[in-house]
């Protein structure tokens, strides 16, 4: 009779800690994240060989290809809100969106100005307005300039699977 309760017992606790324990990606939520010092791996555990130069990234790009791999840059801004998205500056002068694959991890809100190693895929693709306005927002720009936003941009995206965000180059 001690057996059966034991096993039944122990079967209902684990059949409860299975079902309860519900992901940050099931729900929906994500811890923000705010440190006093962004340092670390984010998303997917990369490591800091192979990396390509962004000027190769930008030259696959422009020739219409998808990048798979590894660059190093400098983190530009991040996201106010959450930290669900990073720019980085491209030597070309023009700006690259980095987002987070599946929406599965966050980086630091105060990582801007950081070192950064990232691995994933980039293209170039057409952001519309709706998706602009958005990340203008989440960037903390005033309610003109988000109104300011009427026309669909051709932009540099890269999708990361992990990040490492460094303390110094």
């Amino acid at each position: 009779m001690k057996k059966t309760f034991f096993v039944i017992a122990s079967l209902a606790i684990l059949g409860t800690s299975c079902n309860s324990n519900n992901s940050s990606e099931e729900s929906g939520q994500h811890e923000e994240l705010v440190t006093d010092t962004p340092i670390g791996v984010f998303g997917a555990v990369i490591t800091e060989d192979e990396v390509t130069p962004l000027s190769n990234l930008v030259a696959s790009l422009e020739e219409g290809e998808e990048f798979h791999g590894k660059v190093r840059g400098e983190i530009k801004e991040v996201c106010v809100h959450k930290g669900c998205w990073m720019t980085m500056d491209l030597p070309n002068g023009e700006t690259m969106r980095v987002t987070f694959k599946d929406y599965g991890f966050f980086v630091p809100k105060n990582s801007h100005g950081y070192p950064v190693i990232i691995e994933g895929v980039a293209s170039k693709k057409v952001t519309d307005v709706e998706t602009l306005r958005h990340y203008a927002e989440d960037a903390g720009k005033s309610k003109e300039e988000i109104e300011a936003i009427t026309e669909p941009k051709n932009e540099y995206a890269f999708e990361a699977v992990g990040v490492i965000i460094k303390e110094d180059a």
